[in-house]
């Protein structure tokens, strides 16, 4: 069996600043610092994310 390398994608909000994090879903969602790559990445439950995500989007001015 091969370990399948995750999808990344920028976040949507990402500007040309290029200062951004890098998202990739799957049973796990991760996220990293686009800028630090090699520092690797934090794992969410897809719980946890979507939570998260409501909070933002609730929250935004």
């Amino acid at each position: 069996m091969t370990k399948r390398e995750p999808h990344w994608h920028k976040s949507s909000y990402s500007g040309a600043s290029g200062s951004c994090v890098e998202v990739a879903e799957g049973k796990a969602v991760l996220v990293r610092d686009t800028q630090n790559r090699p520092l690797g990445h934090i794992d969410y439950t897809a719980e946890a994310w979507a939570s998260f995500l409501r909070g933002v989007t609730t929250h935004r001015a």
